[in-house]
Order: C-alpha cells, then sequence, then structure tokens
C-alpha cells in the first residue's frame, strides 16, 4: 500500500485471513500483556489495557475457520497489519457486501445513496462480527508511538476504499479517544447508546438491591421469585462446558436468531469451536425445568466486563429472560469483581433493571463529497438526539435519589 504518513521502515500488509497474521502476533496488539492461559483476575493488571475476548485471535479465528465469516456471508476478512520488523498495529477489518450483523444501522444511508444513482456496497467494516461490544479497533500495543500507529491503521483504510473505489470506511463501537483520533484523518462522528449495569463496589446482589428505590427493589425481588420458580440455574465456564450443554443453547440460539434475523449469523461448528479454544473466557447460564434445560444466556469474559450475547428459550417461563440475562450477569459479574456487565444492543427496559445508558461511538468516512455532507448534517442531529437521551435516561434510573 502507499506509504504516505508512515516512516520508510513501514509497510500496511491487507490480509484475507487472520491466521495470515498469526495469534502471537495479533494477540499482542489486540490484548498486549495478556495470554490464553493468563488468569483473568490478577493483582498487577491496574496499568494494563483490559482483555477483550472479542478481539482475541482465538474469537476471530473461530468465525472464520468455522465459516461464518468469509466471502459469501457478507464478512470478508481484508484485516490490516501494519509492520516494522513484525506487526506493531492491526486493525480488524471487512469488506461488506451488505449492512447485516453491524448493529449501527446505515441501511437508510445505503437506500438514499443507491436511489441517487451511486453504489453503497461494498464498504469496509472495522468492527467485531455479529458482537454489538465497545472495544478498541486500532489495535497497538501502546508506547510512545502508538497513536501515529492508531493514524496510519485508519489512513490506510481510506487509502485501501479510494483505490478500490469503495464507498466508505465505517468504524464501529470504538473508544471515544480512538473516534477524536479518526476525526482528524476526515471521519464523521456518530454516537448511539447501550445499556450497561455499573458496579459500585457493591458486596453482592443484595447490596445492588438495596441501592434501589423501594418500589424497584420489590419489582426485581418478585420477578426473581417468578422467575426462579420451578426452576434452577446452572452456571457454567471452564471445564464445564460440555457437550450436552452446548447442545440445549445452540437450539435455544436457533430458535431466536430464526425469529429475530431469519438466519442466524452463527453456526454450531463454531461454539463448538470457542468452547474447545477460550472456554475459560465464556459463561453459559442455563435454566433447568428437572433434567431437561429449558434456556439459556451465552457470555463472554473479559477483565473488567461481563459481556451478555445471545439468549434464547423452548419453554416460556416469566421473567426468566430478565433473570438469566441480567440478574445472572450482575450477581456473577459482582461476585468475580468486574466493573460492568455489558448486554448487548437496544433494550430500553434494561433501565428498569439497573442498567444506565451509556453513549457509544463509531466514525464514518464517506468517498462521495456530496454525499459525505448530506451525512454530516444527519449526525450532527443524531449527537444531538444521543446526548439527550442519555440525559432523560439518567433522571429515570431505579435508584434512590441522593439529595
Amino acid at each position: 500500500m502507499a506509504e504516505a504518513g508512515r516512516r520508510p521502515a513501514e509497510t500496511v500488509r491487507v490480509v484475507s485471513s487472520i491466521a495470515e497474521i498469526g495469534r502471537a502476533a495479533w494477540d499482542r496488539v489486540a490484548n498486549p500483556g495478556w495470554t490464553s492461559d493468563r488468569p483473568l483476575a490478577a493483582s498487577d493488571d491496574h496499568d494494563r489495557l483490559p482483555y477483550n475476548p472479542f478481539l482475541s485471535f482465538d474469537f476471530l479465528d473461530c468465525l472464520e475457520q468455522s465459516g461464518c465469516v468469509q466471502a459469501g456471508t457478507g464478512w470478508t476478512p481484508r484485516h490490516l497489519a501494519l509492520e516494522d520488523g513484525g506487526v506493531v498495529a492491526a486493525m480488524p477489518l471487512y469488506l461488506k457486501s451488505d449492512s447485516m450483523g453491524e448493529y449501527v444501522f446505515d441501511h437508510g444511508w445505503a437506500d438514499a445513496y443507491q436511489r441517487a444513482g451511486g453504489r453503497y456496497y461494498p464498504k469496509l467494516q472495522a468492527s467485531v462480527p455479529f458482537t454489538p461490544a465497545t472495544g478498541r479497533r486500532l489495535l497497538t500495543v501502546g508506547g510512545d508511538r502508538a497513536a501515529e500507529h492508531q493514524r496510519a491503521l485508519a489512513g490506510a483504510a481510506t487509502e485501501l476504499a479510494t483505490r478500490e473505489r469503495l464507498s466508505s470506511v465505517h468504524v464501529t463501537f470504538m473508544l471515544p479517544e480512538e473516534r477524536e483520533l479518526c476525526s482528524q484523518l476526515g471521519y464523521l462522528k456518530r454516537t448511539d447508546l447501550q445499556f450497561h449495569f455499573q458496579n459500585a463496589g457493591y458486596r453482592d446482589f443484595d447490596d445492588f438491591l438495596d441501592s434501589l428505590s423501594s418500589r424497584k427493589r420489590k419489582a426485581l425481588r418478585r420477578e426473581r421469585r417468578g422467575a426462579l420458580s420451578g426452576l434452577s440455574i446452572d452456571l457454567l465456564t471452564g471445564s464445564d462446558l460440555n457437550e450436552a450443554a452446548w447442545d440445549a443453547f445452540f437450539g435455544f440460539y436457533m430458535d431466536t436468531g430464526g425469529r429475530k434475523w431469519g438466519r442466524p449469523y452463527l453456526n454450531r461448528r463454531f461454539f463448538d469451536m470457542i468452547g474447545e479454544r477460550m472456554p475459560d473466557r465464556i459463561l453459559l447460564a442455563l435454566a433447568r425445568n428437572g433434567e431437561r434445560y429449558v434456556a439459556g444466556a451465552l457470555n463472554f469474559i473479559g477483565s473488567d466486563t461481563l459481556h451478555g450475547r445471545y439468549w434464547g428459550a423452548n419453554e416460556y417461563h416469566p421473567f426468566l429472560h430478565f433473570e438469566l440475562c441480567y440478574y445472572q450477569a450482575i450477581d456473577w459479574a459482582i461476585d468475580h469483581g468486574l466493573d460492568r456487565v455489558e448486554a448487548g444492543a437496544q433494550g430500553e427496559h434494561k433501565l428498569a433493571r439497573g442498567y444506565a445508558a451509556t453513549p457509544t461511538f463509531s466514525a464514518h468516512w464517506i468517498a462521495d463529497p456530496g454525499f459525505r455532507n448530506a451525512v454530516e448534517q444527519y449526525l450532527t442531529s443524531e449527537r444531538k438526539q444521543a446526548a439527550m437521551a442519555v440525559e432523560l435516561h439518567s433522571r429515570h434510573t431505579p435508584f434512590k435519589r441522593v439529595d
């Protein structure tokens, strides 16, 4: 690729598989200081970047090796590796032929551009497929040249789009400081929101409940009693993740995915692979009616965050969705000293259950100047609306008022 903005010794390589970069090189920039077998709770972790399971080589490689991410799925890997005697920075990047599985919706942009005679697809997407979880997207080992390397990656993505005559580059669920850096290179800023649980140093779940208003505290206790009536909960991680548990969960996932999206994104092989390669980074909550599993929720474990991802059930039980996806996650995160729970995209109903409105960030580079101006006007208005929504939700939390 062109060398503009980079030192003479640095080159950017575009690869069609994360395996071309390799586990050691990728994880060195994706999760600096962490290894696949290192315990997540360690006393020397305070000055280190948090471990993010979705950025790990294992997670991204399982998506590719299982066939969930490849040409023909809408996600063709075009990862960037910045090299200077070895990989010093990288970007998870995909050539997208649609806007499915992204959770930062631009279908309206695509429709408008195509009605005006443009070609919106393919585009470039820097994200983790099917995963609306915030994390770094401009991956470096840190140090004095970190910002320089991040600028080189963001610039290389637009160079690739220009050379291949693509409409746009989209970097989604990124860190706010990364977005500011991208904006200096001509990317447009977008803000959305999710609902996250923030652990305020609670001793246990009852301590969390005591922070709520009396009415909300009673409502949550009533929901938990109703959900658990006649059911038992199994929390599985590590070697407890057996084939029977995965079989049951995959059935729940397929049912929910088929109803929500028409075609679930992930196949059975993917779940087998992550169960084999990153079992200690997984928490599977299964509800059991006697000897039968009837519902399940899949979570991924970071060093400071529990990430809720997929849920499903084959029996209806009142409040069971809230119990498995929200309350069990909060309980486990508090017990294991995690700072937060991210329970996926959307869902204002999470607010009443102790989750707070939290902004999410993305950056978008648009090649066509006229289209860029139209998108910029839209995003200016959208950012104001997002800020107002966060402020409004902050005034309607279930927590006790502090005068």
